[in-house]
């Protein structure tokens, strides 16, 4: 029976984006490790040693998506890990993850802890490009940009079934931590001016509040914050999906429904370099209007080989 240790971002969350990424981890992982005994272990949470060493017999250790790296460990900890735990967390495997955002090169502290914490002898899955680069940039080349594992059931003939064209009712979503009030009341007037019907949903712990401080829309339906309730609402009709939150643009493209992702940081700009994402940066809110009434085809290029390459690995470890 394999021992296997998963660090999910799932646990402990204030952003329900990261339980969307936690289903394609699933979808990947657990299919590969039959009959294997998993633990879980919050990546938001400090780790605590004296647990750690209960598991100290684990056969594999996954690092399991979103942006938990970064060129800053010591001050910005997504991966709540320091020189202190590191011993007894890894070394620990990449599946999806990414990088925090746009910086400079990784500081010493930063350098020294992720060669401490990562595997030198398996491959890592990266959500990107840029992180890929970031990591070959301090001596860590044994990698493969994969995309994140939310994305890898995005086919050819699963991007078929989206529509293409413009839906009656539109749901939408705003990032509390990327605030532009100014281009984000806009942007609930450009979707008032184009759908019937407009709803809001919470991904984050505070984008309810972020928008009603907006004022721009009491009117608009809002969505319970659950996963389960998004997905209802994308089943329940013909649904575009428009908003900054990327995983909920995901999430809706996994439900074939029609989605236009506006970019506020490096991981939905990466992904439309790397994978052709739909994607339209805030910044261009004057196009807004054109691509909403305009067909969008979904054509997601996903790395095939490179995913192929990092499952591979473990063939014998799945017998």
């Amino acid at each position: 029976m394999k021992k296997i240790v998963l660090y999910s971002p799932a646990i402990s969350t204030m952003n329900l984006g990261d339980q969307i990424i936690w289903d394609g981890v699933a979808a990947a992982l657990r299919p590969m490790f039959p009959g294997a005994f998993y633990v879980e272990i919050s990546t938001h949470l400090p780790v605590s040693t004296w647990y750690m060493r209960l598991l100290a017999d684990a056969d594999l250790r996954f690092v399991c998506g979103t942006n938990l790296i970064s060129s800053t460990m010591n001050r910005f900890r997504q991966w709540n890990v320091n020189h202190w735990t590191a011993g007894s967390v890894g070394p620990a495997i990449l599946l999806g993850v990414g990088w925090w955002q746009y910086q400079q090169k990784p500081n010493l502290y930063s350098r020294l802890l992720l060669r401490r914490l990562l595997s030198s002898t398996h491959l890592h899955s990266v959500r990107d490009r840029y992180t890929a680069d970031k990591l070959a940039s301090i001596g860590i080349r044994n990698v493969v940009n994969t995309g994140c594992p939310s994305m890898w059931g995005l086919t050819a003939e699963h991007c078929g079934t989206v529509p293409r064209d413009k839906a009656d009712s539109v749901i939408f979503t705003l990032t509390d931590y990327k605030q532009e009030p100014k281009a984000d009341r806009r942007l609930v007037a450009i979707l008032k001016g184009n759908y019937r019907r407009v709803r809001f949903w919470t991904q984050g712990w505070g984008d309810l509040d972020y928008f009603r401080s907006l004022d721009a829309g009491h009117d608009i339906e809002v969505i319970e914050p659950s996963l389960m309730a998004y997905d209802r609402a994308l089943d329940e009709e013909d649904v575009d999906y428009v908003g900054t939150r990327l995983h909920a643009g995901i999430r809706a493209l996994q439900r074939r429904r029609r989605a236009l992702i506006l970019g506020v940081d490096n991981r939905a700009m990466e992904k439309q370099k790397d994978f052709c994402l739909n994607v339209l940066d805030r910044q261009r809110l004057d196009e807004l209007p054109s691509r909403i009434r305009e067909p969008i085809k979904t054509e997601i290029r996903l790395p095939g080989a490179e995913i192929r390459r990092w499952l591979s690995q473990f063939d014998e470890d799945s017998k």
